[in-house]
């Protein structure tokens, strides 16, 4: 048992006694036993005193003022006169002031103990056939494993046998159960929420999510709290006030009673408790959040920091490189039909033999759009080059142009080349039997809440947001203005980095947020370091102030919102019980409140700003967050989303072919109409039903008037641009368009390319991103 758990024990049987004394000192009075009475009271004050020396003992062992000091002069000065009464009255005041910080300390601390004793304590490992049950602390990376339903999952690990469907609210806040497919990595910690499921360990317990995250915990506490240092010295200051006051009341009255009842009520409690009550508090909400913060320091400085510094990779993008658009060779689309792949599911199939990091983002994006791969045979790879192997009876390249036979001069290989240089993209090159059959444009997205993030923040008081990164400026410079930063500093090596951040502590209070070992000297000089820590370096996430163990970037700005509140709720609860407290004191040194009503008062005053504090427990305005039913539908139009963009591009292709001349308008037609059976078979249903089922639950959540009615004005323009093609494709009917008819496809079609991309990215980054968790 904790040294924490015996002081509470003792606190509240202290409090158990100390009420019992009173009630039966109370009982003998109404019996008419006065002499017994003021013998049991008498007690019960002595109860009082030794406690109250024990407290400030310890208080001075700690170097410390203790507060306790005026309890134990108000005790005396009722033994002195003949207050007995009073005396067992302060006594239970001080043992239920304690045992009320417990409870409040405990209440506040709940989330953060929550993660603790929801570690994972069993493992069920295959030996052969057999299964065992080893020590957590016996798995190695490689081990395969059984999860039972309803156990932790020991370690992080991908699921072998599934699929695995768990709960992760433990570690992302999310209440709903999310499902892992095979081959998807689940981290330790979720709890097995369906059916049995066998995972693939890749790494030991000890150094699991889980296990990481209960280290954070153990380092998160109050105490460091520049607030609460503050509020300590201030206690300090409110003691001489105490004796002042008290020395004067009884030199006024020439009488020790009214010192006594000055000392009674005399209450330093809301400074010593309310402004700890309501740090922790505010920790224990933003660990609710996936925000494990490493103390109150960390917390206070979240609150009042003014200065954004931010990595790019990982941090503003998700990390993850994706195929963004599949580009066809103009002579490939008949080939690629006779063999039944298209140009991205060729290169996969290829890449799933490759250990390159852009082989397998090809290949996760083929999977997740539900493509068919091929294993391919006699397989080579040229480090710079590529990777060639046979696929349905025909050689396969994927690489560079020239590995791939592309000579650079194609002008859909020009035109990709251009289109990929001005949006910081990379390509990778297809080939088929020697001949260019297309390419894959492959970018590293921005996270879909990273603007909206930023915006929350400068409206929470940052008022310089700069964005520090190794990468190239080409590419920093289009992330910076898509999410509105203040400052680029591109090509920056780690020391860079740090000479960054220390300009930046020149001009206020600094906020670091990274995600890499190379961000970890930067986060270390940072007023506050923030790492990203779902994905992040081990490094980054230990040298940080506090960790997002989430691997979401909007946590942050929750983050800043409920230590803004908690430190507000705090200076809040302090004065008004400091108020309260001076008041009775002045009533008190005036003759009008008696030793035994102010100490009664006094717990009055002690409650009041304890549950003040505890305000911080709730969630404020603007941590407002969807119920599971409109999660629910959020994670659902959020994976349609995922398999409709890349698929949008067939919208703009069909467009381009239209503008090669008479000699394509044949292919171009076809293009024409596949785009236009994807609008009506496909994306005007999906907005049809987001309109109907999610719009009211989101309009509902956000209030106002009509906060969708802008999207579902979109919605309508998106319908009546998909009408007017629909309607020039009937006009031209079997033949080939004319001039002005291609012109006026080309515009309807180019149109609504733009608006569908904009569309679904204001979407994900005002509607969807508001769900708790997005599916992978």
């Amino acid at each position: 048992m904790s040294i924490r758990a015996v002081r509470r024990q003792v606190e509240q049987a202290a409090l158990a006694i100390s009420l019992l004394v009173l009630a039966t000192g109370l009982s003998m009075r109404a019996f008419g036993l006065a002499d017994a009475a003021t013998g049991t009271f008498t007690a019960g004050t002595f109860l009082g005193i030794a406690l109250s020396a024990w407290w400030v003992a310890e208080a001075a062992l700690h170097r410390r003022l203790g507060v306790d000091i005026i309890a134990l002069l108000a005790l005396g000065g009722a033994l002195v006169v003949n207050e007995q009464f009073a005396g067992a009255v302060i006594t239970v005041m001080l043992t239920t002031g304690r045992s009320l910080e417990g409870w409040a300390a405990g209440r506040a601390e709940r989330e953060l103990h929550a993660l603790l004793q929801r570690a994972p304590k069993v493992a069920h490992r295959y030996i052969g056939d057999d299964l065992t049950d080893p020590p957590l602390d016996d798995i190695i990376i490689g081990d395969r494993l059984l999860v039972q339903p309803g156990e932790v999952v020991p370690v992080d690990g991908t699921v072998f046998r599934g699929p695995a469907v768990v709960d992760e609210s433990a570690l992302t806040g999310e209440s709903l159960p999310v499902q892992r497919d095979i081959g998807d990595e689940v981290r330790g910690g979720a709890v097995n929420a369906g059916g049995p499921f066998d995972l693939l360990a890749t790494t030991s317990a000890a150094d699991s999510t889980y296990a990481g995250i209960v280290r954070l915990v153990s380092e998160a506490s109050a105490s460091s709290s520049p607030f609460v240092r503050t509020a300590d010295r201030y206690a300090s200051w409110f003691l001489a006030i105490t004796f002042v006051v008290a020395g004067g009341a009884w030199w006024w009255s020439a009488t020790l009673d009214r010192a006594v009842a000055v000392l009674v009520v005399a209450t330093p409690c809301p400074l010593i408790l309310a402004a700890p009550v309501a740090i922790v508090a505010g920790l224990s909400r933003a660990a609710e959040r996936g925000v494990i913060v490493k103390g109150g320091a960390a917390l206070e400085a979240l609150a009042i920091g003014d200065v954004l510094l931010f990595d790019k990779t990982g941090t503003l993008t998700n990390g993850r490189p994706t195929v963004d658009e599949a580009i066809t060779a103009p002579d490939f689309a008949d080939v690629a039909d006779l063999m039944g792949l298209d140009v991205l599911g060729l290169a996969a199939s290829l890449d799933q033999v490759s250990p390159h990091v852009l082989a397998s983002a090809i290949v996760r994006s083929a999977r997740g759009r539900n493509l068919q791969l091929v294993m391919p045979t006699e397989t080579t790879e040229v480090p710079g080059a590529g990777v060639r192997g046979m696929i349905n009876g025909h050689v396969v390249t994927v690489g560079n142009a020239e590995w791939t036979g592309a000579t650079g001069v194609e002008p859909w290989v020009i035109a990709s080349r251009q289109r990929t240089d001005l949006d910081g993209a990379l390509t990778v090159f297809v080939g088929v039997d020697g001949r260019p059959a297309g390419a894959l444009v492959l970018r590293d997205p921005i996270r879909h809440d990273a603007a909206r993030t930023i915006r929350s923040l400068r409206r929470s008081g940052i008022r310089r947001v700069v964005m520090v990164t190794g990468d190239r400026a080409a590419v920093a410079v289009t992330v910076g203005r898509m999410i509105g930063v203040d400052q680029i500093d591109a090509d920056q090596s780690p020391a860079d980095k740090v000479a960054v951040v220390r300009r930046e502590n020149a001009n206020g209070r600094t906020i670091m947020v990274g995600d890499g070992i190379n961000d970890a000297p930067a986060l270390a000089l940072a007023t506050v370091g923030v790492a990203i820590g779902a994905r992040g370096s081990t490094a980054s996430s230990e040298t940080a102030d506090i960790v997002l163990t989430v691997d979401r970037l909007d946590r942050l700005g929750d983050a800043r919102l409920i230590a803004a509140r908690s430190r507000l709720i705090g200076v809040q609860s302090v004065v008004l019980g400091m108020v309260l407290s001076l008041a009775a004191m002045g009533v008190a040194a005036a003759g009008l409140l008696p030793a035994a009503a102010g100490a009664l008062l006094q717990e009055v005053i002690d409650v009041a700003a304890i549950l003040s504090a505890l305000r911080a427990l709730r969630p404020g305005r603007g941590e407002e967050r969807m119920d599971d039913a409109t999660t629910t539908l959020a994670h659902r139009f959020t994976a349609e989303h995922l398999e409709l963009r890349p698929n949008v591009s067939v919208i703009r292709d069909a467009a381009g072919l239209l503008g090669e001349g008479s000699g394509e308008a044949a292919t171009a037609m076809v293009a024409v109409h596949r785009a236009y059976r994807l609008l009506v078979d496909v994306i005007e249903p999906h907005e049809q039903e987001e309109d109907r089922d999610f719009y009211p639950m989101v309009a509902s959540m956000l209030g106002g008037t009509d906060p969708t009615g802008t999207m579902s004005r979109t919605h309508i323009e998106i319908s009546r641009l998909t009408a007017h093609i629909g309607a020039a494709i009937e006009q031209i009917g079997d033949d080939l368009p004319n001039a002005e008819q291609t012109s006026e496809l080309q515009r309807l079609l180019y149109g609504l390319y733009a608006i569908l991309e904009l569309h679904f990215a204001q979407e994900d980054e005002h509607y969807l991103s508001l769900a708790d968790t997005a599916p992978d």
